[in-house]
């Protein structure tokens, strides 16, 4: 097994880009409502010095069409599907779940528990993940925030209550200023914050949560290069997604694998995976 590279939830449509998303291990869709939404009104996307702010607002067609016509458009592709599931109480969670469960094109269902644009469900973390464990057999994975005191608690009791792995880490909160105006760029002023200057967030949430579970764990934020993604395999990932830089390169799923194995190899490490936790050590 080696480190497998998958796509940051909303960050790629494989429909529009198929051949873009071929280039990755798995294909992770965009995060799936129980009913369409229109999402948050424009101005939706701002770039920074260091990243962007989006705050799309989990714009999306609903299970319903999601199962009618969007998964079977992505199984003929041949695409490895997760599935990443949000809503604004744990029955709509689950009931998604449910309505996944048995379906043999959808391989992982990534629980979407800590979107930055919407407002949040009343329940916790692990009590989403619980009532999802009870409504399906497919393995879960739960997206943290990196907003929180102490993640590796987080990751405690959402394994706890029946997650099989984590993704780590969502965007996290922030807001762009017009330098003339001085005025919110977004519409909605804030929105959630990904790029390059993620990285050292996620690395630090990546390694928390590696030392508290044992689990497998996606390290998403600010992948550039493949000495990003063996960063992050350092700090305890075992699948790599990739983000804002699909936005920018096309190309970036197997240049990245390139530079891993180059990255790798030059460490004296034969598969990239044999680096896991080495940042955790001694």
């Amino acid at each position: 097994m080696t480190v497998a590279l998958v796509n940051g939830s909303g960050c790629l449509d494989a429909l529009i880009a198929p051949g873009v998303a071929a280039q990755l291990d798995a294909f992770v869709t965009k995060t799936i409502t129980p009913e369409p939404r229109e999402g948050n009104p424009p101005v939706r996307i701002a770039e920074t010095e260091a990243g962007m702010l989006n705050s799309i607002g989990l714009q999306g067609p609903g299970i319903a069409v999601f199962l009618s016509d969007t998964l079977p458009a992505l199984a003929a592709l041949g695409l490895r599907v997760w599935v990443s599931v949000g809503g604004f109480s744990a029955p709509d969670y689950a009931g998604i779940c449910e309505r996944l469960d048995g379906r043999p094109d959808v391989e992982v269902i990534e629980l979407n528990l800590s979107c930055p644009n919407v407002e949040e469900a009343p329940e916790s973390s692990a009590q989403i993940v619980a009532a999802c464990r009870a409504s399906t057999t497919k393995p879960l994975y739960a997206k943290l925030s990196p907003a929180t005191s102490d993640i590796g608690e987080s990751a405690r009791a959402v394994v706890a209550a029946g997650a099989d792995g984590l993704t780590l880490v969502n965007t996290i909160r922030g807001m762009a200023l017009d330098p003339l105006s001085l005025k919110p760029k977004l519409a909605r002023g804030f929105g959630g914050y990904s790029g390059p200057a993620l990285k050292p967030v996620a690395l630090a949430c990546v390694s928390a949560c590696a030392r508290a579970v044992d689990v497998p764990i996606v390290g998403l934020g600010g992948v550039r290069s493949g000495q990003d993604a063996l960063e992050l395999v350092a700090a305890g990932a075992s699948v790599v997604s990739l983000g804002t830089v699909l936005f920018a390169d096309p190309t970036a799923p197997e240049r990245i694998r390139r530079e891993l194995r180059h990255e790798s190899t030059a460490r004296g490490y034969p598969d990239p995976l044999a680096a896991r936790g080495v940042a955790n050590s001694g």
